[in-house]
């Protein structure tokens, strides 16, 4: 969780952090509007605020360093996860962590809705009921089409948009209606 995300769950304030950890407001403000970095402050810093907080300095350092992978690689991962995990096991483990909503909150629209479809397809074809947590971003829809690199060469190669127009077409329902055109998520090796 970010700072402003523990502050507001131990419904405390900026002013309140900074007066019982010792660190100055002004620092403390400049976190969490992303004018400092955290992962540039003193191991003291990140210390006193951890502590007032009640959590790990790893807590409160970890969602600051996490780093956007390409998102092929984050759709090829996905792909290999549900292949390894198998069907049941992804479906649980995606619930139960909230990846989702990880990747809401830190604003990936792209692969939280990724994850969200592929979550969709996975509980249609094994008939698992849509869990309904989630019912509030299926009303979300990317601005522009994802299209698969693979699609995106061989359109421009072939000076052609009948083919990324055949790949929306052959789209699964579920990604499509996020605008991610994905025909394939069993067959990785």
């Amino acid at each position: 969780m970010t700072i402003n995300e523990l502050i507001k769950e131990k419904n405390i304030t900026k002013y309140r952090l900074a007066k019982n950890s010792g660190i100055p407001y002004t620092t403390i403000n400049d976190i969490c509007n992303g004018k400092a970095r955290i992962e540039k402050c003193s191991a003291e810093t990140i210390y006193r605020i951890a502590k007032e907080l009640g959590v790990s300095m790893e807590s409160i350092i970890e969602p600051y360093l996490e780093v956007r992978i390409d998102f092929e690689l984050f759709k090829s991962n996905i792909c290999h996860s549900l292949k390894e995990k198998g069907d049941i096991p992804f479906v649980v483990e995606v619930l139960e962590e909230d990846i989702i909503g990880k990747y809401h909150r830190k604003k990936w629209y792209p692969e939280c809705l990724y994850l969200l479809a592929m979550l969709d397809y996975v509980s249609r074809v094994n008939d698992i009921p849509i869990c309904a947590q989630y019912n509030d971003l299926r009303n979300m829809k990317l601005k522009k089409i994802i299209y698969p690199s693979s699609v995106l060469v061989a359109s421009r190669i072939a000076r052609n948009d009948n083919l990324k127009r055949k790949a929306m077409e052959e789209s699964i329902p579920e990604f499509i209606k996020f605008n991610i055109v994905e025909s394939e998520v069993r067959n990785v090796t």
